[in-house]
């Protein structure tokens, strides 16, 4: 009775190791949450760095640390938060550039669209053609190249 009780927490233990070193590759990667943008980095490393200033000022309050230390950790772990506030407004700012690029290139976008260069109208059948063509993709007509400006 005492060596089949053995042998089964034996068999259990073997089990309980041996299962995650046999399971597939990626079956437990998606529980992990993966801060994908810089922004989000930012706002963790931001975040830990503010919770080590809290534990700092309560242990100098209990009298674990040293003035000098406290004094020496409290500006290292200020000047880390100030670098990290600094990255994040940069970042910030550089999302806003972003947004401000793709508007004007919505806007010209639009405005290509809404009028087509009047070189590749075909002069026969009127069909608006696209850009590069020499011949009408309509009727077939022969388009004439457009005249260069200079």
């Amino acid at each position: 009775m005492l060596l089949g009780f053995a042998t089964l927490i034996a068999a259990g233990l073997v089990v309980f190791v041996a299962a995650p070193l046999l399971a597939a590759e990626g079956a437990g990667s998606s529980t992990l949450p993966v801060d994908v943008t810089p922004l989000a980095d930012l706002k963790r490393r931001r975040l830990v760095v503010y919770e080590n200033l809290k534990d700092l000022e309560f242990e100098f309050q209990a009298g674990k640390i040293a003035r000098g230390d406290y004094e020496s950790l409290k500006v290292n772990y200020l000047a880390e938060a100030a670098e990290l506030m600094a990255a994040s407004q940069d970042v910030e700012q550089l999302k806003e550039s972003e947004a401000l690029i793709e508007r004007e290139v919505a806007a010209r976008r639009a405005q290509r669209k809404a009028k087509p260069p009047e070189d590749y109208v075909c002069p026969k059948c009127g069909f608006e053609n696209p850009l590069p063509v020499k011949f009408c993709g309509e009727c077939g007509a022969r388009i004439s190249a457009p005249a260069r400006k200079t």
